[in-house]
């Protein structure tokens, strides 16, 4: 057994109608002017105007940036940062999926501590604390409210950089499942499976210790079971229940555990090719569960428990090559594309992007041992 220590040090509120809580959060960081970051899709469904309502409402002040996109860049949070620091709030506020959160610990560093996003880049660059971050996730996918990660583009060199740091975990997560309810199903598939991925790869890391294993475990069982009925109808209450806590409970199994092969190589796909997160993550894991197969230790059987469409009948002549072709059909019924050439990506790029994920710190806890061929081989395995 790995040795470990962890430490919960955030405030959590889970509950269908929680957001109604917001003012007496704000209140707690005694904030009197918030400020919103998140995207125009929110805004245009009326979610953000949601929130302004019910922070306005109990007689606080707040303004908002409001273009924080996919993948979002250096500029983003340039741009969001010079707003926040003009408008005089004293807090911030991250409404959405994991790009509207990572912008928005991007915001509370540099508000702080000045300079570049880019220089904090790393692990343990953040001084102190940062402006105080209440997420609200409209996703049950990226857990961002609960991991130190903040994951930002820097479009000149088609690299995702990471700022690895327990400072920049939000001071409060507000977790109402009401707010995922709304979500295309589209969306609903790629940011489940790419919470059910998180799980997955915190469970089968060579990082993991029994704190990070509980949590990776009741993820996939939550996730596992539901993500299909989510998808199917995001107005299946129970389900956006079990999405919301499960991607909480793999997001703090992966804060402490971090991820593996899965994740090094989908950053820079989404880097070079725009490719969303979550769909880029889902296409390459059946390739990686395969690689990874021989390093298994038992837990592709317990995976496969997990994730399974139909749970009741008993397990016979289980090897992991089961667990791999159920991975390729609960993809196909969540609709995700089969191959990386099926969204853009080319194979001139394999070589750079094999450059890029070798120096990610999750290949060093793959469960199997990983080189730049590999990963090259890899890459054109899932092309």
């Amino acid at each position: 057994m790995n040795s470990f220590n962890f430490t919960i040090p955030q405030n959590i509120s889970f509950g269908t109608g929680s957001l109604a809580e917001l003012p007496q959060i704000i209140g707690r960081i005694g904030a009197e002017k918030v400020f919103i970051i998140s995207d125009r899709g929110l805004e245009s469904i009326g979610v953000v105007g949601k929130v302004r309502e019910i922070i306005e409402g109990s007689g606080l002040a707040c303004d908002a940036y409001l273009d924080v996109l996919p993948n979002p860049t250096i500029e983003i949070v340039d741009a969001a940062t010079a707003a926040y620091e003009a408008s005089g709030a004293t807090a911030i506020v991250a409404l959405g999926g994991g790009s509207p959160m990572d912008v928005a610990k991007a915001v509370g560093v540099i508000a702080r501590y000045g300079g570049e996003i880019s220089d904090y880049e790393g692990a343990d660059k953040v001084p102190g604390d940062i402006e105080p971050v209440i997420a609200i996730p409209t996703t049950a996918g990226t857990g961002s409210e609960v991991t130190p990660f903040s994951v930002i583009t820097d479009e000149a060199h088609n690299h995702k950089l990471s700022v690895f740091s327990y400072r920049v975990l939000p001071a409060y997560a507000l977790l109402d499942p009401e707010l995922i309810m709304t979500a295309p199903a589209g969306v609903a598939a790629a940011c489940g499976l790419d919470a059910m991925i998180h799980a997955w790869e915190a469970y089968t890391s060579r990082a993991a210790n029994p704190f990070t294993d509980a949590m990776a475990e009741k993820a996939l069982d939550l996730i596992g079971g539901h993500i299909r009925r989510f998808v199917a109808n995001r107005q299946d209450r129970e389900a956006a229940e079990a999405m919301m806590a499960g991607s909480t409970f793999a997001g703090i199994a992966f804060a402490w555990a971090r991820l593996g092969n899965v994740h090094a190589m989908s950053h820079p796909v989404s880097g070079f090719f725009n490719v969303a997160h979550g769909v880029a993550n889902a296409i390459l894991l059946p390739t990686i569960v395969e690689y990874n197969a021989i390093a298994d230790r038992g837990q592709y059987r317990r995976i496969y428990r997990y994730i399974r469409e139909v749970r009741h009948q008993p397990i016979v002549d289980f090897r992991p090559q089961v667990l791999v072709d159920e991975t390729r059909k609960l993809l196909r019924d969540l609709g995700i594309p089969a191959t990386l050439s099926e969204v853009g990506v080319t194979e001139d790029k394999i070589e750079a992007m094999a450059d890029d994920a070798m120096t990610s710190g999750n290949i060093a806890v793959n469960p199997r041992s990983t080189t730049r061929a590999d990963i090259i081989a890899l890459y054109k395995k899932a092309l």
